[in-house]
């Protein structure tokens, strides 16, 4: 479709806001700049032409680190510690579900996403091509990570899936990944260096998440999850690691020396209390970052709203330090951070020849009033609220408060629930 904003505020390249309108043509963005007048515009045919009423344009987030088919335990396997939230509630519920309930449990993810001003998310979940094809469906963007593991996949499935969801949907993309070092044996963790460098590809997993996970990876290998890990050659070209809380100075000047990211989720380590990202080092440091809410079982809330509002609380309250990981570094960090861990470099700004996965803020509402700073509104106030539209791909997918996706809101709900009600 072709898609006029004007009477607009968007957020451009140099997160620096400008006036005037946004031409989406097809899937890209074709025009950002001053109000157009009429006679330039007559040669132009619209599908829609959209007053934004100086609303704020702004790029999707990237969910850069989630489980979107975990909906189903969400508020069901709650206030426990990590490991046996893991061992005692989530695994063996998992074991209950069949393949296609991994379909339509990420389509209510999505739903929730799409409602944050998400346009992507970065999805480690068993049966990988189940979320594709919710993605697909919807009209979704997702980068698939792989959720290898020594009891769910093995190293020839995984290679399979890395060259097949190449050619699977333009929406659909897929990174090497692997569950966590406590899950992921030395001989498959090797296998999975090898493939890296047979791929020259980069490589994502859980990394330091508790004090306990890395207490047990130093008595087991002599050495951090991060340190072990670059010593196997997994990051030899590039990837990074979900949660990074516990990070030693060695582990930090490797994910500086090595280009990696890390991907904090402060909503999913305040709920397990498994601790504080040292978010403010990371960035003094220069170690790239981006920002994800981890699965909704232990969230639960898929709102990146939340998570921002998060990252810099819980920096500041670390540090002891007002001042510390303001607004416009976090911002940042959900919107082109994202973008650049997930390989969605098309997806990182609002500018011309981009990909037209953006967000229209109501700023028509009380906690976007005074208009004193529009970033630091988004960061500090901004909440679901404020999300009127959602488009990907150059499609809308959600617009005041309805769904575009192809399915009824309402099946959804009602198969999730079904699932739930079999599986309990």
């Amino acid at each position: 479709m072709n898609i006029r904003f004007y009477n607009a505020r968007i957020l451009n390249r140099d997160f620096e806001i400008l006036e005037g309108e946004l031409h989406v043509k097809g899937n890209r963005i074709s025009y950002i700049g001053p109000q157009k007048r009429q006679d330039d515009l007559q040669w132009e045919s619209w599908d829609r032409e959209i007053n934004a009423e100086r609303n704020l344009l702004i790029p999707g987030f990237k969910n850069a680190h989630t489980h979107s088919a975990m909906t189903f335990l969400r508020s069901y396997a709650d206030d426990l510690p990590l490991q046996e939230w893991l061992n005692k509630q989530v695994f063996p519920m998992e074991a209950k579900l069949v393949r296609e309930d991994i379909y339509h449990l990420s389509k209510l993810a999505i739903l929730e996403y799409l409602t944050s001003g998400m346009t992507a998310n970065f999805d480690m979940y068993i049966c990988p091509e189940e979320m594709a094809k919710a993605a697909a469906d919807c009209g979704f963007r997702t980068v698939l990570a792989a959720p290898l593991n020594d009891f769910t996949s093995d190293i020839r499935a995984v290679e399979e899936e890395y060259l097949k969801f190449k050619e699977y949907d333009p929406l659909v993309s897929y990174i090497l990944a692997f569950h966590a070092e406590y899950t992921t044996g030395r001989k498959r963790l090797e296998e999975v260096a090898r493939l890296a460098e047979k791929y020259k590809a980069p490589v994502f997993s859980h990394n330091s998440e508790t004090y306990q996970e890395v207490q047990q990876c130093v008595a087991r290998n002599g050495a951090t999850p991060t340190a072990f890990l670059d010593r196997l050659g997994i990051y030899e070209h590039g990837g990074g690691g979900y949660h990074c809380v516990y990070m030693s100075d060695e582990d930090l000047d490797i994910f500086q020396r090595k280009g990696l990211y890390a991907v904090t989720n402060p909503g999913s380590n305040t709920k397990l209390a498994s601790g504080i990202a040292p978010v403010k080092r990371m960035l003094d440091m220069g170690i790239r970052m981006a920002i994800g809410t981890d699965g909704p079982a232990s969230n639960n809330c898929l709102d990146m709203f939340r998570e921002m509002f998060l990252v810099t609380g819980l920096a500041k309250l670390r540090e002891q330090d007002a001042s510390a990981v303001g607004a416009k570094e976090v911002l940042k960090m959900a919107v082109s951070g994202g973008a650049h861990a997930m390989g969605l470099i098309e997806c990182d700004c609002l500018a011309e020849g981009k990909l037209a996965d953006l967000v229209m803020i109501d700023l028509h509402r009380p906690n976007m009033q005074p208009e004193n700073n529009l970033v630091k509104n988004l960061v500090y106030s901004g909440s679901k609220e404020n999300v009127k539209l959602t488009m990907v791909n150059g499609k809308i997918l959600y617009e005041n408060g309805r769904f575009f996706v192809g399915t009824d809101p309402e099946e959804i709900y009602a198969r999730a629930n079904e699932i739930m009600g079999r599986c309990r």
